[in-house]
């Protein structure tokens, strides 16, 4: 399975102007299997949702629509508002229309989005192209027991506004993830800035050695695209069966 992620900057609080952006960059892209946008990808990291996150599910749509026109699969994350209730809601959509959908699990309480946002409760693994891939968000990179791979899973997709002052942690606990589940890891972060934090993005493709397969630097919006070659990883998870004698 080939995979591409997009490091772009978001135009703060403006879902069009965002999705007409994506929309030029991945017509324009070498063709893939799964692309991933960052977190919020829409609107920015809305701490305060209500008027920013979207109750009418326009982006879920136009992933629809994007994923039937580029026969692939896209992923990335929503500030929605459901029921009165708002859901950073990572999005995973198939081209024939199939939706599955995580609510992130860990609220970033330093940020206060615990104080806004309904935290989802249950761990989300999707197939795709015979790949096991579990959904995260952002924060969830901090939290290696909701994380851990109990043979349920090949990859993790991180979605992430992860600040400048912190990426070092970000780059770290990426490659902890892959190394300690044995599994390939995407990260996808943002650059750019909002009302709150500056980004430089660092998203990266990671195997499960912990070593970067494809990285794009910082403080630029990239693309970069790699194989998820599941033969290796079957074959490195026999020769050095870790997730046996996982806790």
């Amino acid at each position: 399975m080939k995979i591409a992620i997009l490091q772009s900057d978001i135009a703060w609080a403006q879902p069009e102007r965002n999705r007409q952006h994506l929309d030029v960059w991945l017509d324009s892209m070498a063709r893939a299997d799964l692309y991933v946008l960052p977190e919020m990808f829409s609107t920015g990291f809305a701490i305060q949702p209500e008027g920013i996150a979207e109750n009418d599910c326009a982006s879920l749509l136009w992933m629809k629509k994007k994923a039937r026109e580029l026969d692939a699969a896209l992923a990335g994350s929503v500030a929605t508002e459901e029921d009165g209730r708002f859901y950073n809601r990572f999005y995973f959509v198939k081209p024939d229309g199939e939706v599955t959908a995580y609510d992130k699990h860990h609220l970033f309480t330093y940020g206060k989005e615990h104080l806004q946002f309904t935290a989802g409760q249950e761990r989300v693994v999707v197939e795709w192209k015979a790949v096991r891939i579990l959904l995260e968000v952002c924060y969830d990179l901090r939290f290696p027991v909701w994380s851990r791979n109990h043979k349920d899973y090949d990859m993790i997709l991180y979605v992430a506004s992860w600040p400048t002052s912190r990426v070092k942690a970000w780059s770290t606990l990426l490659k902890a993830r892959a190394i300690e589940n044995q599994c390939y890891v995407a990260g996808v972060n943002r650059v750019g800035e909002d009302p709150h934090c500056q980004y430089c993005g660092a998203s990266a493709i990671i195997n499960p050695y912990g070593e970067e397969m494809e990285s794009c630097g910082v403080d630029k919006e990239c693309a970069v695209s790699a194989v998820i070659d599941m033969e290796k990883l079957m074959a490195f998870r026999k020769k050095f069966p870790v997730l046996e004698d996982r806790d």
